[in-house]
This record gives C-alpha cells, structure tokens and sequence, in this order.
C-alpha cells in the first residue's frame, strides 16, 4: 500500500470506534427505528431515486451508516473500505438491525480484485471520499469495472474548489491549497476528529489530494462512463468553513454571507455505454 494510505488507514482505524459512539453517527437511531436513515443518503434520495432490487456497492463505506441506507432502500448493498476497525463497527451495525451486508477490506483501486467485476447496478459513493484518493484515473477505472453495462455511478462529494479554501481564516473566503490534482499530498497534523469527543487520536498525520471537475470528468469519459448528471450544491453536511456557516433545517451548512460564492458539494451521476 501506498505509505500514503497508511498513514491514512492507521488514522481512521482509531477514528471509527469514536464515531460510531457518537451521536453525530446516530447507531441508535437506526437500531430503534428501522426506517431510520443516514442525513447523507435523504439528502441524495431526489437525484438517487429507486434503488430497490439493485446490486449495489458503497465504496469507501466507512462505519456503514449510508450503506445500510441503502440497503433499507431496498438495494442488495455491499460496501468496501481499506479500515478493519471501520468495517468491525459496520458489521456490528449491521448485526444490531438485523440486516444482511457482506462487507470487503480492501484498497479502493484493488475493488474489482475482490468484488465479482462487471456485476454492478450501482457504484455508489459519499461526500468526504475521493480526497483520500492520490489519483482520481486509477478510481475511474475501478468503478467502471465494478458497473455492468447500462449501470451507473452515484457520487456526491466536496467540490474542489472547498477543499482549496482554507478554513483557518474566519474573515474570508482564502485559496490556499491545490484545486487539481497534484502528486505531493497536503499533509496535515491533527489529533481531533470531526465528532464530538474527548478522546485524542494518536495517529495524527493524514494525507489529502484534491481532483479537479476536470479531471474527474474526463478520467469517467476515458473509461467508457457518460455522464448523465452533474449538479453543483451551496450546502455541504458539515461545518466545512467554521465561523462562516450557518446550519440550517436539513442538518446541511451553508455560507451565511453570499452563498452563491462558492460551491460546496456536487452530485455527479453518470452510466457505463
């Protein structure tokens, strides 16, 4: 593996016992209620639409809080990370509410080595993903081979040009970071994660890399993918820009000052000819 992707695995392997403990990830939620699903999966229900009967994969699942969404959607779900400590709370989830999900540890580039290639309705993937990823083409290929023919890819993640924000300046809207992809990572220095907790990582240092529209366009369009949608949101689930934002109804934040600035998210489907 990538040493990279190490450092990154060992981080999130001591992020995921704290996040399912947290009730930012709600476990008992979906335990007491069995309709219950994930703020991220309601949010993509509009553009995601019917699910139920398909053969689908959540990439990057993570502790399987969406994946199960999926699966209560009525979709024949697997879902693939590279951490064993996300997957053991995504098993355990799946165990609490009863609910069958075969679950794969694995690279993402190395999914179609360990899922049945070709077989795929649907390659789904959450926000907060692709910028773990060093190289969007190799991603692209993946997720092409995952797809049957006539399936298609469901991604919604933070737009690039967020990630090139830098979010210490509390006064401003600053491009600090790269916005296309580069082959040095930003490395950043952390023992906090993004929930609620007192409890602090040891694995501090983590790995990131952007991926312009750009370029993740054209690696889907190399790889035989058309692309049918591609919508850009104002919102993104998580206080992205701390100071500037404002949360609103839908559990998303927005800019409290001229939103139309700049985008924060994107859905992007697209098909396999």
């Amino acid at each position: 593996m990538n040493p990279s992707l190490q450092l990154n695995q060992a981080n999130w392997d001591e992020r995921a016992p704290l996040h399912a403990a947290s009730q930012d990830y709600q476990f008992d939620q979906y335990v007491q209620h069995l309709a219950h699903l994930s703020q991220t999966v309601q949010f993509d229900l509009p553009m995601l639409g019917n699910v139920e009967g398909l053969r689908a994969v959540h990439l990057q699942c993570h502790i399987g809080t969406d994946t199960l969404s999926l699966a209560r959607l009525g979709a024949d779900v697997c879902g693939l990370d590279f951490s064993a400590a996300s997957l053991a709370q995504a098993k355990r989830l799946a165990t609490l509410c009863a609910t069958p999900i075969d679950y794969h540890q694995a690279d993402v580039y190395a999914a179609a080595q360990v899922l049945p290639a070709g077989t795929f309705d649907l390659v789904y993937t959450g926000i907060g993903a692709l910028c773990w990823l060093p190289r969007i083409a190799p991603w692209a290929q993946t997720v092409a081979a995952l797809l049957k023919p006539g399936g298609r890819l469901f991604l919604r993640e933070g737009h690039p040009m967020l990630w090139a924000v830098n979010e210490s300046h509390q006064d401003r809207l600053q491009l600090d970071y790269p916005y296309f992809e580069c082959e040095q990572p930003t490395v950043w220095q952390s023992d906090e994660t993004y929930v609620a907790t007192s409890q602090r990582l040891a694995n501090t240092q983590t790995h990131e890399w952007n991926h312009g529209l750009g370029e993740l366009i054209t690696a889907l369009m190399a790889n035989g993918l058309q692309l049918t949608a591609l919508l850009e949101h104002q919102s993104v689930p998580w206080e992205a820009l701390p100071g500037q934002m404002a949360k609103g109804p839908d559990g998303e934040w927005r800019l409290r000052e001229q939103p139309a600035r700049l985008p924060l998210s994107y859905t992007l489907t697209a098909v396999k000819a």
